[in-house]
């Protein structure tokens, strides 16, 4: 947890696609923080008056932004969070999504929010991001979870888990590495545990293994992955690649962390937020 003042006058603003309601909450956030002073930035096809609309999501890295935030459901979040390839703090609104479970604040609470931001009350809490790599090619940061799995439904692979000198092997349709933040998603419904969310640790959860593999838990270092038939590897359920047989998959830990703005201290805030 970091407690700091912060200038905010450069906010990125990024609502759900096709969701009017989102939109109109994006809208009602960018004009409070228009009145604040703030140059707001937006991607196309939304804009609002007076601020700077670029085309894609990823020109977000060109600015010097002190804020992003992510309007809807959790897919938002996400969203942002891959896009950012620096430690951009990001404020979560839950309006338009089914889901907010990364969400600071509901809808209603826009305008105490950013009251709460202008007079330093909040906190930054930091949350590990990890990557896959393989054949020179480096997928986007996943929050959450990096999935490995089979590319067809005819073949029940053989996946070789490599972590530093040692190996095992096991037939299966696939892993889940997932961050703390990750384990009440994906790796949750495969019956993974779900883990402190501040915690420095990579969670591998085998999906359908054949000899019931168990959940492993390692050391936020580099773990290597190879399936004898075609791999699909799937970032934070949103990017999607594919490579051949006996490729070799890194997964490790991003060089920046995702910081997330935060009104309240809690350690097990996704628990929480599932009704547990």
């Amino acid at each position: 947890m970091i407690m700091l003042e912060m200038n905010i006058n450069n906010v990125a603003i990024v609502h759900k696609h096709d969701s009017i309601h989102a939109e109109e909450v994006a809208k009602k956030t960018a004009q409070l923080l228009q009145k604040r002073g703030c140059v707001i930035y937006t991607v196309s096809p939304f804009s609002v008056e007076n601020g700077v609309t670029l085309n894609q999501i990823n020109e977000l890295n060109d600015k010097e932004l002190d804020l992003a935030v992510a309007v809807g459901g959790d897919g938002t979040t996400l969203k942002i969070v891959r896009a950012l390839s620096n430690s951009v703090p990001v404020f979560g609104i839950k309006g338009g999504g089914m889901r907010g479970i990364l969400a600071t604040i509901d809808e209603e609470e826009i305008g105490s929010g950013i009251e709460k931001i202008f007079s330093n009350s909040f906190h930054l809490e930091k949350r590990m991001r990890i990557y896959a790599s393989m054949d020179g090619m480096r997928s986007a940061p996943a929050l959450n979870e990096i999935l490995i799995g089979k590319a067809t439904v005819t073949h029940t692979p053989t996946f070789t888990i490599k972590f530093k000198e040692d190996e095992l092997e096991q037939r299966m349709d696939g892993v889940i590495i997932s961050t703390p933040t990750g384990s009440t998603g994906h790796s949750y419904s495969a019956g993974g545990p779900v883990l402190y969310e501040e915690l420095d640790v990579l969670l591998l959860t085998p999906v359908n293994s054949i000899n019931r593999m168990p959940s492993l838990i390692f050391p936020d270092e580099p773990i290597e992955i190879r399936n004898n038939f075609e791999s699909r590897i799937v970032v934070d359920g949103q990017e999607v690649f594919e490579t051949k047989p006996e490729v070799n998959i890194k997964v490790a830990r991003y060089e920046h962390d995702a910081i997330f703005m935060r009104f309240k201290t809690k350690g097990l805030r996704q628990l929480a937020k599932l009704g547990f």
